[in-house]
């Protein structure tokens, strides 16, 4: 298994995952097409953002960070269904802490799934907050802060 940067080729591929680990939820066909924009890599985006994949034969998960200042944003954290419940989210986020601290970022924000709430907790990101949802009217989303550590990292 290796962390390796994203190609801005696998745009479609990575989109495509990031589906399919959000109807992992078991979201009806109805919320998971209004969630579809979000769920779209461009390549621009992989080209001027940190996007990173997780592969053994294939890709079973990826990250996407920007920011600006301090502060990182991460994106996207997707990981292949039946990869769920594995640790590669908790490696994918390791590296992408890593990244962040190489960067000069002092913390990470977080909108996420409420699904992913306890994973986020987990990983040590308090919730400081909520957004509301890009996709869906007068829904919430959580919204995390996880502040870098650099003597830890």
């Amino acid at each position: 298994m290796i962390i390796r940067r994203a190609l801005q080729k696998e745009s479609l591929q990575l989109s495509a995952l990031a589906l399919r680990s959000k109807k992992f939820w078991g979201y009806n066909n109805d919320f998971i097409e209004r969630c579809c924009q979000e769920l779209v890599l461009s390549p621009e985006y992989i080209a001027t953002s940190q996007v990173y994949v997780l592969k053994n034969e294939q890709i079973w998960g990826f990250y996407g960070m920007s920011g600006k200042d301090s502060e990182a944003s991460l994106d996207y954290l997707f990981i292949e269904p039946s990869k769920i419940n594995h640790g590669y989210g908790r490696s994918l986020w390791l590296h992408a802490v890593k990244k962040a601290t190489e960067l000069g970022f002092n913390s990470i924000l977080i909108d996420s799934d409420p699904n992913a709430k306890g994973f986020y907790l987990a990983m040590g990101a308090k919730q400081i907050g909520e957004v509301s949802s890009g996709s869906i009217p007068g829904r919430l989303l959580p919204l995390f802060c996880y502040t870098i550590d650099r003597f830890t990292v």
